[in-house]
């Protein structure tokens, strides 16, 4: 087992490289002083010793002699300590000095974090997994720094931590909403970027991990944070509410060739990342230096071992792979049948737990949206794109916009089920909901780079002013809109994803790239807009009544009836209509009525009865009735169910 585990009064090590001399294993006393003491090598090329007196709480690091021939892949310098890749805890973080990168014989040991042994017990309590089944799940994306760093019913001392969102404050308005699972942003351990720090910025959103094993300490409101993180998991699954991870193993902090040596590429640079045909760069399918290697039986290994961690020992109940294309690939393309995907596929524990992939890279042909094997859900940003395009009125979005509200069964219905199909508007990396209906352009000239960074394909629309304003008509309008954007989420096929902070109308200030913003500009600003904290609510609720929402299987042809306003069926005419922009869809019991235009628009209603107004986004409440007609405010959508 590798790792550092305590065992005959002292603690066994053992870690693997495949291309050192030699490996030591330093111990540091409080004070700072390291001893080192030599490890040996087995058959399997896995270094191994006991160091007596060692025990949990030891912080220690890793030194590999071995080869220093960049040119061949091979990155071995005994001046640099190195992070225990199993390590479950991480002290301390990594301060920018010429030491810590490989080219040079300075010792990196007092500017880089220490591995610290970690095996304390822990009472579960009788914790038990919630298990909740994707149809009847909804997703709350949140950051656990962010979510509760200004909450004022939350402890100070508590505020962006574990234990702050385990905190009864922070589980009651995720239980007044009514969603069944958090997802976190990563929480592994991860390193500040060294040109964010050099701008006095910080790496907020923690996409550059280097420790798969250790919760993030930063988040720790005390000094045991695995404990910390325990207890938030047995908290929140107490709440029925699942915990899932936004897991980063298409690649490391460590960066490309110029990059910082902290961990793999000093203990066995081939084993574990992607090489170019010049050994002494790396394929970079990600955008961030590097590439994991999960085609090579160490990258995979740790991977997996990885995730069984989390769910075994953590008992997180999912994860979200991001830029996951890349775990897919065994060279240049992505293989639905390669190494990482099998080996997810056939795995006892991990085969039984959600698995998100977020479905793309910058890689060739590196958007692979629908193509992942049965038993994955993809985030879907073709809803994410016709959604925004529809409800700003872009021409020729209606018959898409119908077929991402009934599960997007061109994506998956072969093979697939709705679930497949995880739904977003709006996520970390974007505008907010609230900037989605108030900016046309990106705003991101706190981020020091010029506002040349994050898209400027946002598909957003400003409702005729850009940014704040005091006119009452374009808030108004803004606000039915963020309504029309929540309830076409919550009613549409496939698994709902929120944003922490839209039902509140949380705002960037425009910013879409807030990547860095360790600050105001993203943390959650509450008490927030209640009033539409109330109506996400209440969709959720409408959600959990009405399973026709929640289904496990596609509509087949003939169970929806398709009309136009008129209350005529809709034909291949209408559907064609690229000036489209309202119809109504339901069964017998139940009619969706939705108008984009920016006119109000009476719709005809079929049969006899008289229908209960359930939902009425221009209204931002429920109750009333209809009979033969109703007239649709512009841009809104209502909800009927047939009255008894």
């Amino acid at each position: 087992m590798l790792g550092a585990h305590p065992a005959g009064g002292g603690v066994d090590f053992a870690v693997f490289s495949g291309v050192a001399d030699a490996v030591d294993v330093s111990i540091f006393d409080a004070s700072g002083a390291e001893v080192r003491h030599a490890l040996e090598r087995d058959d399997r090329d896995v270094w191994r010793g006991h160091v007596a007196g060692a025990a949990d709480g030891t912080r220690y690091g890793l030194r590999v002699h071995g080869p220093w021939e960049p040119g061949a892949g091979l990155r071995c310098n005994p001046a640099k300590l190195l992070l225990d890749p199993y390590a479950r805890l991480i002290e301390g973080g990594v301060r920018w000095d010429r030491a810590v990168y490989g080219d040079n014989d300075a010792d990196s040991a007092p500017f880089v974090p220490r591995s610290v042994v970690s095996a304390g017990e822990f009472d579960w309590a009788g914790d038990a997994a919630p298990r909740t089944p994707l149809a009847d799940s909804v997703i709350y994306e949140l950051h656990v720094r962010g979510f509760t760093r200004r909450h004022p019913e939350v402890p100070e001392a508590l505020r962006g931590t574990y234990a702050g969102l385990a905190h009864p404050a922070a589980i009651a308005h995720l239980q007044r909403l009514g969603v069944t699972a958090v997802e976190l942003l990563p929480i592994h351990q991860f390193v500040h970027d060294a040109q964010l720090v050099a701008r006095g910025l910080r790496n907020y959103w923690g996409y550059q991990s280097i420790g798969y094993f250790a919760p993030h300490n930063e988040y720790a409101a005390g000094d045991d944070v695995v404990a910390e993180f325990k207890a938030m998991v047995r908290a929140l699954h107490a709440a029925g509410l699942e915990v899932v991870l936004d897991v980063v193993f298409n690649h490391t902090a460590e960066g490309d060739e110029h990059g910082p040596t902290l961990c793999f590429r000093g203990l066995d640079n081939p084993a574990y990342y992607r090489l170019a045909d010049d050994r002494s760069r790396y394929v970079d399918d990600t955008g961030c230096g590097n590439t994991l290697d999960t085609h090579r039986p160490r990258g995979l290994q740790l991977v997996m071992d990885s995730l069984r961690y989390w769910v075994q020992e953590m008992h997180v109940d999912g994860f979200r792979f991001d830029l996951a294309a890349s775990l897919g690939r065994a060279t240049s393309d992505f293989d639905p049948f390669g190494g990482f995907l099998d080996a997810i596929g056939q795995d006892p524990v991990l085969s039984e737990v959600k698995l998100i992939a977020e479905p793309w890279d910058i890689g060739q042909g590196g958007y692979d949206l629908g193509n992942f094997p049965p038993g994955w859900s993809e985030w879907n940003g073709r809803y994410r794109d016709t959604v925004r395009d529809f409800w700003r009125a872009a021409p020729g979005t209606l018959a898409d916009f119908a077929t991402r509200l009934t599960g997007s069964s061109d994506l998956y219905g072969r093979g697939r089920r709705p679930t497949a199909s995880i739904n977003l508007v709006t996520v970390h990396d974007g505008f907010t909901l609230a900037d989605l209906v108030s900016y046309d352009a990106k705003h991101n000239e706190a981020n020091g780079e010029g506002n040349r960074d994050g898209t400027d394909d946002n598909r957003s629309w400003n409702c005729g002013v850009e940014g704040p304003t005091d006119d009452a008509g374009v808030l108004a309008l803004r606000a039915r809109q963020q309504r029309n954007l929540l309830a076409t989420l919550l009613l549409s096929e496939g698994v709902p994803l929120l944003l922490a902070g839209d039902e509140l109308g949380r705002s960037q200030g425009g910013n879409n790239n807030a990547y860095c913003q360790d600050n105001e500009i993203s943390w959650v600003a509450w008490p927030g807009d209640g009033q539409l904290a109330d109506f996400v609510a209440s969709l959720c609720r409408i959600r959990r009544e009405h399973e026709v929402f929640r289904r496990g299987r596609f509509f087949a042809d003939g169970e929806l009836r398709w009309l136009r306003p008129d209350g005529q069926p809709m034909h291949d005419g209408d559907w064609d209509n690229a000036e489209a922009r309202a119809f109504a869809v339901g069964a017998t019991d139940g009619l969706l009525l939705v108008n984009a235009w920016w006119d109000p628009l009476t719709f005809q209603l079929p049969g006899d009865g008289a229908w209960a107004v359930e939902l009425d986004t221009a209204q931002a409440r429920t109750g009333g009735r209809a009979e033969r007609s109703i007239e649709l405010a512009g841009r809104s959508l209502v909800l009927l169910s047939a009255s008894r």
